[in-house]
């Protein structure tokens, strides 16, 4: 299914080494779930709840031709396992500029920021423009930048001791029930 995903190039640009694991998120962009739902509607499909279900939901399909007409996106957002790394790129803002490299989408929100102060006005930066965002998020993601100091910090279970999000509180909408049917 993810080959289907147009955003997710199957040969990459330059050279890449031998092995080569990169994380990433599939999401669905707002204005691309609108269209889409407003397709489903004119051709008697089932419309999708929210973009973030939709994305989900279409990486689960069995049948792959359906997660092709799903307007999916991605970006990745960390290194998993890689047999070398190219000079220089002993940082995780340095592997994600390498990945663009690659011809491999990067969130352009994606930024490197110094101490507390810097992380929160990062966090509350992001957080005035979230609803003019063409996706979804529900926090950010902070990351120690340099490999060497994540690996000093290690794991706890499966969670890095570098990386922490900070969710925005859940947004709320007010909504009248306009009638319940009961059925026995």
């Amino acid at each position: 299914n993810l080959r289907t995903v147009k955003a997710i190039p199957l040969r990459l640009r330059g050279e890449a080494p031998a092995v080569l694991e990169v994380r990433g998120e599939v999401f669905m962009p707002k204005a691309a779930f609108e269209r889409y739902n407003a397709w489903a509607l004119e051709h008697g499909e089932k419309t999708l709840a929210n973009p973030r279900n939709g994305a989900a939901g279409s990486l689960r399909q069995l049948d792959p031709r359906i997660t092709a007409k799903r307007p999916l996106s991605f970006y990745a957002y960390a290194l998993g396992e890689v047999s070398a790394l190219p000079d220089g790129v002993q940082t995780h803002s340095a592997a994600l500029a390498w990945l663009r490299t690659l011809g491999l989408p990067v969130c352009p929100e994606a930024a490197t920021a110094r101490g507390a102060e810097g992380v929160l006005g990062f966090y509350r930066t992001l957080g005035a423009r979230r609803d003019t965002l063409p996706y979804d998020i529900d926090g950010a993601v902070y990351k120690l930048d340099r490999f060497d100091q994540q690996r000093a910090m290690g794991f706890v279970s499966r969670a890095p001791r570098w990386a922490i999000a900070h969710k925005y509180p859940a947004l709320e909408e007010a909504t009248v029930v306009e009638a319940i049917d009961v059925q026995v």
